[in-house]
């Protein structure tokens, strides 16, 4: 099937682009990075349609030898891999049509997509490992580039710092799976897949569900799960196609990903399983409560997605793989048209991203318009759009699971449908807030995308992931209760009639229900200070302390002490030595003088002593 290929194109266009892209024209870059990416998605679609039952597996070369441990260059493709390949081809295809119109006007267009291609190598590298260390790289390297799009702006220092932050808290969660890693090589002697997961069933449950809880902690950097999510909102610092790109669609997904694939580890480790469920749940509602008092609307899609990978730990942690997985797919479709619709209203706007300043831009910018609608529907979880059956997929698992963590759910669902039409009913209803500016509609480049992704927010649901999954994954067993669905849909109704009440029909009972809170209000503005926590007993303590123990005791004190200290000493050394350099004949005469005498005495002691 030659998978190398699908890798390996979007290398090529980085390849090019990002070492001619100065001496090329636009259009030509385009052609290459789009290019690249488009026939990528043509081949993963070719290697889904002709895709075995069983797993298909590619060998190319020894990577690590030592012993009877081998580490090869492998990639393979399942069921899972298949549908990992069509969301990561297919919606980075559209995002790259899309960052053309977005990015027409910006410097460094050539490095922009040369990263954009990047990233696409490394994503589908992690997704066609057939081993954990090759995964591992395509792991570290979105890390890599995700660091690099949200510092694109790089004399920009909010965007830095982001890009910094980012790199940062993902190195934690990188440093538990490593060490996940070297756990997995002392209990199987390898890192395949296919000798790790068949063994572990007759490993100790103890070492099995350490090795789970470590990629668990790898899993909770990537997909911002708390306490590891602080990075996320942030990174809506880089241009929007990149928040749509890596921070909704594919890069935040990798750690749901690896969960999945390594369920037959987590089968294995019922506690980690646990752990992840209640920590899925916790990040979901924690980041919608911080949703709701947003006003940049890039920050409200940004928690939306904290708190949709929530859910997908949810799915996970219940055991419902399958479920967690179906709504990752229609998560991409919605939530990349979210970030993307975002994007056009920002364009429209010159750059404008408070909510505040907005309204009434549904007369204005009416395909932005009516495809985020679509996206705001999906995510609401109104019945037959795409998030209605994955987000209930989930809350269906969680009920049989424990009852009260669907309670817990369908009231974060509720609290979703109001902060995103809350976003819709600011931004484009009622009186235009914006000034002089004149909003005008995006280009066919970026409406198109949104137009593609509007209709699989709509309809992508009945690409039904979990039938496609097959015996894939393990049979969780849970009735379809009828009344669970409507309670958990009426949720969703509730959310966006309250948000219609407040924003349409009253638009100044927010204000007052804001005032009203007072300092629970402030609480969640405030994003419950949690950067203000991590700021107070991590960043200062090892800022202070280092400078305090590593800078002036250790650099300053004990080796610049010691390498000034020498010096200092062979100043005065040479100082001494000097004197006998004097330039004058007869000083030089008496040191000579000086010198036999002393030799005779030291040749007569010798000859005593003998």
């Amino acid at each position: 099937m030659q998978l190398w290929l699908i890798p390996v194109l979007p290398l090529a266009g980085f390849l090019i682009n990002g070492v001619l892209g100065r001496r090329l024209s636009r259009a030509v870059i385009n052609i290459v990075a789009i290019g690249a990416v488009v026939l990528s998605f043509a081949w993963a679609l070719k290697v889904v349609v002709a895709l075995p039952e069983a797993p298909y597996s590619e060998h190319y070369f020894n990577w690590i030898v030592a012993g009877s441990f081998r580490v090869g260059c492998d990639f393979a493709v399942d069921r899972l891999t298949a549908v990992m390949l069509m969301v990561v081809t297919g919606v980075g295809s559209l995002i790259h049509v899309y960052s053309a119109g977005y990015m027409a006007h910006e410097g460094g267009y050539y490095r922009f997509f040369a990263y954009l291609n990047l990233f696409m190598f490394f994503m589908l590298t992690l997704v066609l490992a057939g081993n954990y260390l090759l995964l591992f790289v395509g792991w570290e390297g979105v890390g890599l580039c995700s660091y690099l799009l949200i510092g694109f702006w790089f004399l920009k220092k909010s965007a830095t710092n982001a890009g910094n932050k980012a790199f940062i808290v993902n190195r934690i969660g990188d440093y538990g799976f490593s060490l996940a890693m070297l756990l997995i090589v002392v209990t199987f002697g390898s890192l395949d897949f296919g000798t790790v997961f068949p063994a572990a069933a007759s490993k100790p449950e103890g070492i099995v569900t350490l090795i789970a809880l470590l990629l668990l902690v790898g899993a909770c950097g990537k997909s911002a799960q708390f306490p590891l999510s602080v990075w996320l909102p942030d990174a809506m610092e880089g241009p929007t196609p990149v928040s749509a790109l890596i921070h909704a669609a594919t890069m935040v997904t990798a750690g749901v990903y690896v969960a999945a694939r390594s369920f037959p580890l987590y089968i294995h480790a019922p506690a980690a399983l646990e752990l992840a469920a209640r920590i899925g749940l916790f990040t979901a509602t924690f980041a919608a409560t911080i949703a709701l008092a947003q006003n940049d609307i890039k920050k409200v899609f940004a928690y939306s997605t904290v708190s949709q990978l929530g859910y997908m730990f949810l799915g996970v942690g219940c055991g419902a793989f399958s479920s967690g997985i179906y709504h990752l797919v229609t998560h991409a479709f919605f939530k990349a048209l979210l970030f993307l619709g975002a994007g056009s209203v920002i364009h429209a706007l010159g750059g404008e991203q408070d909510m505040r300043n907005m309204g009434g831009l549904r007369k204005h910018i009416p395909i932005t318009f009516w495809t985020l609608m679509c996206a705001a529907v999906a995510i609401s979880g109104v019945p037959f759009t795409s998030g209605f059956f994955s987000k209930d997929s989930i809350l269906l698992a969680a009920h049989h699971h424990q009852p009260w963590m669907y309670w817990v759910g369908t009231i974060t669902a509720g609290l979703t449908a109001f902060y995103v039409f809350r976003a819709m009913f600011m931004t484009f209803f009622g009186e235009y807030r914006g000034g002089d500016h004149h909003p005008y509609e995006a280009p066919k480049a970026m409406t198109i995308p949104l137009m593609i992704l509007a209709l699989l927010s709509l309809g992508g649901g009945y690409i039904n992931v979990p039938t496609w999954l097959g015996k894939f994954f393990p049979t969780i067993e849970h009735s379809e209760d009828f009344a669970l669905v409507a309670i958990s849909v009426a949720a969703g109704f509730a959310g966006i009639g309250i948000a219609y009440v407040m924003y349409v029909m009253k638009p100044g009972l927010s204000d007052s229900a804001a005032r009203s809170l007072g300092w629970i209000y402030r609480l969640v503005y405030n994003k419950y200070y949690v950067d203000q926590i991590y700021e107070a007993i991590i960043v200062k303590p090892l800022v202070n302390g280092s400078r305090a123990l590593l800078w002036r005791v250790v650099d300053a004190g004990l080796i610049d002490g010691t390498v000034n200290g020498i010096g200092t000493r062979s100043v005065g050394l040479g100082g001494w030595l000097k004197l006998f350099q004097s330039g004058n004949i007869r000083s030089y005469a008496t040191w000579v003088v000086f010198g036999s005498v002393i030799l005779v005495i030291a040749l007569g002691l010798v000859g005593a002593i003998r």
